[in-house]
């Protein structure tokens, strides 16, 4: 049997002709942070260790369990009840053996948001939907440490684009969540995360989102879109090339139907389609209204 040894221009070559040999050696420089582990945060960490890039600040408090395997990269049979921070922390090291990981078991803190932010080029949120106390005060750190930040959700079949240019409009100009109950907060980042609204038109059984339980329906389609396009974006903003709309722009795709739409919201969730928008998402997020 062949033995094989690392070597980390051989490991990454068929990334050049894409990006050039000191382009490479940028990406393997680059330090990125990754909130949360498990729907998109896990499918990050494996996309950028391939892309080649070779420290990572990660942070994860939750097990793999069952209902996790449809879509999280780290879930397999052999890894249930494990810690999702343990799993993608030997999956990133197994394709990159060279690859510094920094830990943060307990997942982002508010104590430690300077410790999981410290040195790193880029932010990528892979918390999940419901965590947005936490969210907010890691988006404003990024911010007023001039740290760029970004978000792909999954939705249905497609997947939502947000870029936070720490020079341009901060997380919280968009969403506009400050002095909001938390039913609002939630209707606000939802209906910020997908002005297109492009997957609303195929849900079969809408008895599967249960917001008072916090649960809803997902695909591992959502989430290879989420991976592909965010980890696109990663490069652009690591390199310094190419266009990346930032927020109050937001890019849609959706498999699904086809369809791929930008959109643009001056004021964020002030403007009057996100106001229009919010007034048919907030009953349903104060529970007096069915999907």
């Amino acid at each position: 049997m062949a033995t094989y040894s690392f070597d980390y221009a051989r490991a990454f070559s068929r990334n050049f002709g894409w990006v050039s040999a000191e382009e490479q050696q940028q990406l393997r420089r680059a330090r990125v942070a990754v909130a949360g582990l498990g729907g998109v945060g896990g499918e990050h960490v494996h996309t950028l260790a391939r892309l080649g890039v070779a420290h990572f600040h990660i942070a994860d408090f939750d097990e793999f369990d069952v209902h996790n395997m449809n879509r999280q990269a780290g879930a397999f049979m052999s890894t249930m009840g494990r810690a999702k921070l343990e799993v993608v922390a030997e999956q990133a090291r197994d394709i990159n053996p060279e690859v510094e990981l920094e830990l943060f078991p307990r997942g982002v803190q508010e104590e430690d948001i300077d410790r999981f932010l410290e040195g790193v080029d880029l932010y990528i949120d892979g918390l999940d939907f419901f965590a947005l106390a936490i969210r907010r005060k890691v988006f404003a750190a990024c911010q007023a440490k001039g740290i760029p930040a970004i978000t792909a959700a999954p939705l249905g079949m497609g997947m939502s684009f947000l870029y936070f240019d720490p020079k341009g409009m901060s997380f919280e100009q968009y969403f506009r969540m400050e002095g909001q109950p938390e039913y609002e907060q939630y209707a606000r980042f939802a209906v910020g995360l997908s002005p297109a609204m492009l997957n609303r038109h195929y849900l079969v059984a809408p008895q599967a989102v249960n917001l008072q339980e916090k649960r809803g329906p997902s695909t591992p389609m959502a989430i290879k879109l989420c991976a592909g396009f965010l980890g696109t974006a990663v490069l652009k903003l690591l390199l310094g090339r190419g266009e990346l709309p930032a927020a109050p722009w937001s890019l849609h795709f959706d498999a699904y139907q086809l369809k791929f739409k930008r959109c643009w919201r001056p004021g964020g969730n002030a403007h009057p389609m996100q106001r229009l928008l919010l007034h048919f998402m907030r009953p349903i997020f104060q529970g007096r209204k069915k999907v």
